[in-house]
């Protein structure tokens, strides 16, 4: 009897009273397994978060520690002598605690900036550079939202974190998450997907406020042909570039290039097929159930979560509104006027937020077609999104 006692006390059932904010963390990621599955909401990397979410907080299953990352930094000698309990005993790490270590060291969100560079043609941003400044300008939001961050009281690393939402690039905001505020990894990643997922819900009021249907309807002339030559140097002359403006941004921005250079130099096809299909599958299940494990109850259910799906949207918002805003601004001065929708594709979002320019265009005038002008700001926001890290990075000492 004492046998069946003693494991009737192990269960996770007998535990489920010790802590009843888990049993909300368990519906939480019910909840957003419901929005993966049945809504589609970017379901390659919120189902993994919120499996991860769901494992970590089942009690007793011991698959995270939280410990072990105490104080943003991995507390190695844990690994090997184990983590001690409230009890006195102590537990070895758990495989999530062991899956992110790669989150924690910045390994996997530039690895999947090497598939990112692989899927990505940045011929539209060659053939029309100015599309670079709306790219630029679609940062806004992170900005704006990293100082109103600050005056809601959190820390400047804190606020960085948030601020990055509004660049609509989730590995980014990892990255810069798991080095500046890996307590906030959770809500954040949480709020950077979903947000991600509600492009074509949030942009388009944004998009028609700040037009006239007059600018909706402005047709461009068809981009010009770039040359192998071209997208072979690009990656190279961005990469020495910008990590020579900006060491921090070396990693994100050379792996992004990478991936781009795999894909337009036309000698390694094998490997740019396994960066872009297998390589990019494995790391985003290892990084989405990962980055779920670290929503604890204790680091999720508080009023600083609520303030980061707030400010999240509001850098979306932002982001949107900036690029939108140039590109009418621009229009002041160019001969060849800018169709100020393309402008909304800077937030990165890639191809999505492209697709939206594409769509709302094309209602106003059937014969628009936005879609490859609006590539270049999008995929220059991807370069500005990982640019905006580095100087978050830089400015914080990591």
């Amino acid at each position: 009897m004492e046998a069946i006692t003693n494991f009737l006390n192990s269960t996770g059932f007998a535990k489920l009273g010790e802590n009843p904010l888990q049993l909300v963390m368990l519906a939480v990621s019910c909840v957003l397994l419901y929005l993966a599955i049945v809504k589609k909401f970017e379901p390659l990397l919120l189902l993994p978060i919120a499996f991860g979410m769901l494992l970590t907080n089942l009690p007793g299953a011991g698959i995270y520690h939280a410990e072990l990352f105490e104080g943003g930094h991995v507390h190695w000698e844990m690994f090997a002598e184990g983590v001690k309990l409230a009890n006195g005993s102590t537990e070895a790490a758990g495989l999530l605690d062991v899956l992110y270590l790669g989150v924690k060291l910045g390994v996997y969100p530039c690895l999947i900036f090497i598939g990112v560079g692989c899927m990505t043609d940045f011929g539209p941003l060659i053939a029309n550079p100015k599309s670079l400044l709306l790219g630029a300008a679609a940062q806004l939001g992170i900005f704006v939202t990293y100082v109103g961050a600050v005056l809601l009281g959190f820390t400047p690393a804190q606020a960085g974190s948030i601020g990055i939402i509004g660049g609509a690039d989730g590995p980014t905001a990892i990255f810069v998450t798991s080095k500046l505020a890996p307590e906030l990894l959770g809500p954040i990643a949480v709020a950077a997907y979903s947000y991600m997922a509600l492009v074509p819900v949030i942009q388009p009021p944004i998009m028609k406020a700040l037009t006239t249907k007059k600018e909706r309807m402005i047709q461009m002339k068809q981009l010009r042909q770039v040359t192998k030559t071209e997208k072979i140097l690009f990656p190279i002359v961005v990469t020495i570039f910008v990590s020579l403006m900006l060491p921090s941004a070396a990693s994100l921005v050379g792996c992004l290039m990478l991936g781009n250079l795999l894909r337009e130099s036309g000698v390694t096809e094998r490997l740019n097929k396994t960066a872009q299909n297998e390589l990019m599958n494995i790391v985003t299940i290892f990084l989405g159930t990962s980055v779920g494990a670290t929503a604890t109850a204790a680091n999720f259910l508080n009023p600083q979560t609520l303030k980061i799906l707030v400010l999240g949207v509001v850098a979306f918002g932002l982001g949107t509104a900036g690029g939108v805003l140039l590109a009418k601004l621009m229009n002041v001065f160019l001969k060849d006027k800018i169709n100020p929708l393309i402008g909304s594709a800077g937030v990165s979002a890639v191809p999505m937020a492209a697709r939206v320019s594409q769509v709302v265009g094309q209602k106003e005038n059937p014969r628009n077609f936005l879609l490859m002008h609006a590539m270049g700001p999008n995929v220059a926001g991807v370069i500005g999104s990982a640019v905006a890290a580095g100087v978050f990075l830089a400015l914080f000492g990591v």
